[in-house]
């Protein structure tokens, strides 16, 4: 390489606020190269999708293109299918061309996805990550009420409007709190459905409700979701998961939608690197997030067990991952100034947990907020995590809109025009056969 090169994969927040930071660091070193790999163009701030899943935020404003968010470094769309530690190569696939990357430092930014492995037939459940499973998520949630307006059948009634969260943590409760604020904010314009009807339910295996939070708070939250008619289990593991059911201990809850939110894996690229890992296939690195194995590579995020100064690996939480990469960087610039590396030590400013219905629980510098004010403090700080303030001025926009006008109800049709003309002529033809059989059976009764 002529250059010296820094290849960070991943285009999450992790890996963006990584390569700004090394802009930064690195801004007088002309001979040093900073490549982002991601496989989409864009970074979500996943805090921000649960609003997104109930139309309070329009999806693509939770959303951040890498590009314009990057002064000096190269990006590159592409899947990372293998990296060479040895020979200090990534290796990389876009649009059927296998490419390679040479690296200097490697930074590991590849995030976790959910653990499908933990409860038996969890591929039929939706899982909430990614701007396509709000998406889909939403989509699915208004055709439940489509459903059940629509249907006289009792059965499929109740199971249309019984919906399931699995896992207690903050996925998990955030996202109950928005579908049941996002039920009440659109029941009207379905006067067949009255409220009592509509079953939430979430199951939790351990005995405690939002372990990233005071206990105190954890209570609270719990209390302003029963009131909502949410029944909120704790010691309740679920044991199997089939299509529109799950299985718990002496009980089978029949319901058209089952949410996966507990438990999370390293990306399954970051199992196949060939360094050092911890028992849950993180990459094991040190104190100061290089790798214990090989000194080139560095990790951090959901991916990287990253110990802190009791031993204990940090928490898998958006506001660890931007600390991270931010000391990350500067460890980088330092060795790349032939400095020593920092490790890294950070005390959690606190844990915010959005309740909808601007409604919230947190705790901030071990003072503990609720209500509108902590729904205000939780809102404000993650509007201030996106880089770009035309972005932050239309998430503003989109928040005023939606204190005055209720969410919007419609569906986005994913097929395109030629799965819809086949989905309409298989349609006709199942039209024309009930008539066809209307006739031979009239006609055999004259």
């Amino acid at each position: 390489m002529t250059t010296r090169r820094i290849v960070i994969l991943g285009g999450g927040f992790a890996g963006v606020t990584t390569a700004r930071k090394l802009e930064h660091e690195l801004r007088a070193n002309r001979d040093v190269e900073i490549v982002l790999v991601s496989r989409s163009n864009f970074f979500v701030l996943t805090p921000l999708l649960f609003e997104a899943c109930s139309g309070t935020l329009e999806l693509r404003h939770c959303a951040q293109p890498i590009r314009p968010a990057l002064r000096a470094s190269r990006f590159v769309e592409a899947e990372v299918t293998g990296v060479d530690a040895e020979r200090r190569v990534v290796r990389l696939m876009a649009e059927g061309i296998e490419s390679e990357l040479p690296y200097e430092h490697l930074v590991v930014a590849l995030g976790a996805s959910t653990n499908f492995k933990l409860i038996p037939g969890s591929e039929a459940a939706f899982t909430f990550k990614t701007m396509a499973d709000a998406l889909v998520l939403r989509n699915h949630f208004i055709e439940q009420l489509e459903r059940a307006d629509a249907t006289s059948d009792a059965a499929l009634r109740a199971r249309a409007l019984t919906f399931v969260v699995i896992g207690g943590g903050l996925v998990g409760i955030e996202l109950l709190g928005e579908l049941t604020a996002f039920a009440d904010n659109i029941l009207r314009y379905y006067p067949r459905i009255r409220r009592d009807e509509l079953r939430f339910h979430l199951f939790e295996a351990t005995a405690r409700i939002l372990p990233e939070v005071d206990q105190k708070l954890a209570s609270i939250a719990m209390r302003v979701l029963t009131k909502r008619g949410a029944d909120i289990r704790g010691s309740t593991p679920v044991r199997r998961i089939e299509t529109e059911c799950v299985h718990i201990d002496g009980e089978i809850i029949n319901a058209s939608t089952v949410v996966l939110a507990a438990g999370i894996v390293p990306n399954v690229t970051v199992s196949h690197i060939d360094v050092a890992h911890d028992a849950k296939g993180r990459i094991a690195v040190d104190s100061t997030m290089r790798s214990a194995s090989h000194p080139a590579v560095w990790a951090l995020g959901d991916c990287a067990n990253i110990p802190g100064p009791d031993g204990k690996p940090y928490p898998a939480l958006a506001q660890h991952a931007v600390r991270e990469a931010k000391q990350l960087a500067r460890n980088i610039a330092a060795v790349v100034h032939g400095q020593q590396p920092e490790p890294f030590i950070f005390r959690m400013l606190g844990t915010m947990a959005s309740l909808g219905h601007s409604r919230a629980v947190a705790e901030v510098m071990r003072v503990r907020l609720t209500g509108f004010i902590a729904w205000w403090f939780r809102r404000t700080y993650y509007l201030l995590q996106m880089p770009r303030w035309d972005r932050r001025l239309r998430i503003v926009l989109d928040w005023t809109i939606a204190l005055f006008f209720r969410p919007d109800i419609t569906k986005v049709d994913l097929a395109v025009e030629h799965e819809q003309i086949l989905r309409d002529s298989s349609a006709d033809r199942e039209a024309v056969e009930v008539d066809r059989s209307t006739k031979r059976l009239q006609e055999s009764m004259a």
